[in-house]
């Protein structure tokens, strides 16, 4: 009898120690065979190549997904609005833009203009990343002390359309959002294409009014589309060398002189809302202009939408509107 129970207390054991030696087994190989693979984390920062003070191209490190934004600079707001991401924005400087009144409100601070930031308010809001445009570049170093700042213009040499382009791939390699630009950028190219069908074989003088007076832009700055992109044979620049800023004054009389195809007119006072101002057809129609080609064959082209000429240029949807205002008055 004892012989039988030891013989059956020995089997008991020698199952048992095959059972735990069966389930050591298995839990030591389940990982191997069932764990999720090994993803990698995201960033916390990347690096940008942006502009400084001194408007020099440099490497910039910024937070990668940045959670607070403040925004001094319209184009670039266009562009997060475009990305899906304007919901980061705690600061903004003011803005007359139809499109961007969604970021002019009490939940979001006011940060200055895009003349003059209110750096205690950009301090206190506490960014992640501050964006400026060239009118704020000799603050570069004061919003430097409160967060990283991506400072991005239109480059003329490289056009506008190919300015957006890369600027809002510098701006969505922030959020990882890069796959999205090329549907944001579609149907540009084509839209240049047809106005330069158009505007082959034509002249023009692209000008700004500005307090009462009428300035010549030329290729290398404001307006700088119709002539480098568009193709319009801008005869108007060598009224002086640079006009990159607000053109050089011009008389009627060299308008007269140069007689050109088409005379582009962006109204500078009405796109920052001078108070009395005159209107830019006020300006231009006068005896001297009304005896032009141009104006006897309804070729005097007023940008319906100075305010996104004058102080938004580099945004997709300003792109937009401003390829918009070309098409309207040349192709119908």
């Amino acid at each position: 009898m004892k012989k039988i129970l030891s013989l059956a207390l020995a089997l008991a054991m020698s199952l048992s120690l095959a059972a735990c030696s069966g389930g050591a087994a298995t839990e030591s190989s389940a990982p191997e065979s069932s764990a999720p693979a090994q993803t990698e984390a995201a960033p916390t920062s990347v690096t940008i190549t942006s502009l400084n003070g001194s408007r020099e191209a440099v490497e910039l490190a910024v937070p990668y997904d940045p959670q607070r934004i403040a925004i001094l600079d319209m184009a670039s707001l266009d562009i997060l609005d475009a990305l899906g991401v304007g919901d980061r924005v705690v600061g903004a400087a003011s803005t007359s833009l139809d499109y961007l009144q969604d970021y002019i409100t009490d939940d979001i601070a006011n940060l200055g203009t895009i003349k003059e930031a209110d750096l205690e308010a950009v301090m206190a809001c506490e960014p992640d990343v501050i964006f400026i445009g060239g009118r704020l570049a000799s603050s570069y170093d004061a919003l430097s002390e409160i967060a990283p700042v991506v400072y991005l213009a239109t480059d003329t040499e490289l056009g506008v359309v190919e300015s957006v382009r890369k600027n809002a791939g510098i701006i969505a390699s922030m959020f990882g959002l890069e796959d999205q630009v090329d549907s944001l950028m579609a149907g540009f190219d084509s839209r240049v294409a047809a106005l330069q069908e158009f505007a082959a074989g034509k002249t023009a003088i692209v000008g700004m009014c500005t307090s009462g007076s009428f300035n010549v832009l030329g290729n290398d700055g404001r307006c700088s589309i119709i002539g480098r992109e568009i193709g319009f044979e801008n005869i108007g620049v060598d009224a002086e060398i640079d006009t990159s800023t607000h053109g050089n004054e011009a008389s009627f009389e060299f308008i007269v002189e140069k007689d050109p195809d088409y005379i582009f007119v962006m109204d500078r006072d009405a796109a920052i809302g001078t108070d009395g101002a005159q209107l830019a057809r006020e300006i231009v129609e006068n005896e001297l202009v009304m005896g032009t080609d141009a104006y006897q064959n309804g070729s005097i082209v007023y940008l319906a939408h100075p305010a996104v000429w004058y102080t938004a240029e580099g945004g997709i949807t300003a792109l937009g509107l401003m390829l918009s205002d070309l098409e309207t008055e040349l192709l119908g």
